[in-house]
């Protein structure tokens, strides 16, 4: 039986040469080899496959029809260790590969296809998949390390995910014209028996803002329950409500919406945290791609932070 894992690359190439060349004299000149190397590499080859690859006559090599056969595997063979050189060179360039990135909605829309964006300038051979999931689904996927990031909402530590957490806040969104910008900071008590958007009763910002409400006596009134702050954009534009909304919303309003017809932002107090992650599964080795990314969009979330804060400044 062949056993052709046997064979090394170097007698691969070598038969190769000698086959182009038609001279062992040649061969070896051209691999800067000496000629009694290069036969004996040459008959190690025949005893291994078990064939004659060569007749010999007068010094003259004549390849055999097997020579022939073989020597189009071995071609075969040689460009696919090619093709593979040319495709890991690219994937070390993050040229080429495969990134698999899972975001919870409010990322979703804006923040994260923005920052792929400029990721995949001079990548043309880069593939991505980009799905938007719930934060506790894009947790099951990272830890079954189905997609290489996630981005979402911080989950319970374990070990089978990596996770970078951001104490981000939320901020109270209004109405360009509303009397209450002039304020640097707006209240539950500014804010009482207003129409406003909230998130669904069991997410987090929703029980803070309601305990917020509560504990300054004032009146909560949910005029819109959402199941994510983004359609609540337009409920504020309208002047239909204000909303106290995560800062990735309110970032991707500012990133998209033209400077004359933003809504105003100011800081809430008492404080409302939405924390978010960078996920990645806790037993894989990162992709140099996904290595990549992962540096962009840690820079993508202090560039957030820093533009709202800005935003939150009294000018």
């Amino acid at each position: 039986m062949l056993e052709v894992m046997n064979l090394s690359f170097r007698q691969i190439l070598t038969f190769r040469e000698v086959m182009r060349s038609g001279s062992i004299t040649e061969a070896a000149r051209t691999l800067g080899r000496t000629q009694p190397a290069i036969s004996t590499m040459i008959r190690t080859l025949e005893e291994q496959l078990d064939l004659q690859l060569f007749l010999r006559s007068h010094g003259k090599l004549t390849p055999t029809p097997e020579a022939r056969f073989f020597l189009e595997e071995c071609e075969e063979i040689l460009a696919r260790v090619e093709r593979t050189e040319r495709t890991m060179a690219e994937v070390g360039a993050l040229q080429s590969g495969k990134l698999k990135v899972a975001s919870h909605p409010a990322a979703s829309s804006v923040f994260l296809p923005r920052l792929l964006t400029r990721f995949l300038e001079n990548k043309p051979d880069l593939q991505v998949s980009l799905i938007m999931r719930s934060s506790e689904m894009i947790e099951e996927l990272i830890a079954s390390q189905q997609f290489d990031i996630g981005f979402a909402e911080t989950p319970s530590p374990r070990a089978s995910i990596r996770q970078l957490d951001y104490d981000l806040e939320c901020v109270c969104l209004l109405p360009p014209d509303d009397p209450l910008a002039v304020q640097k900071e707006i209240t539950p008590a500014d804010l009482d028996g207003r129409p406003m958007a909230v998130l669904f009763d069991q997410h987090p910002t929703a029980i803070q803002t309601e305990r917020a409400f509560r504990d300054m006596g004032a009146r909560l009134y949910k005029r819109l329950e959402l199941r994510t702050f983004l359609p609540g954009l337009q409920f504020v534009a309208s002047g239909a409500c204000v909303m106290v909304s995560d800062m990735i919303t309110a970032y991707s309003h500012l990133l998209q919406a033209p400077e004359d017809t933003r809504l105003v932002m100011r800081r809430f107090r008492p404080r409302i945290a939405n924390s978010v992650s960078i996920l990645t599964p806790g037993y894989a080795t990162h992709s140099l791609p996904a290595r990549a990314f992962i540096a962009d969009l840690e820079g993508a979330v202090a560039e957030m932070q820093a533009e709202i804060e800005r935003e939150l400044t009294p000018r």
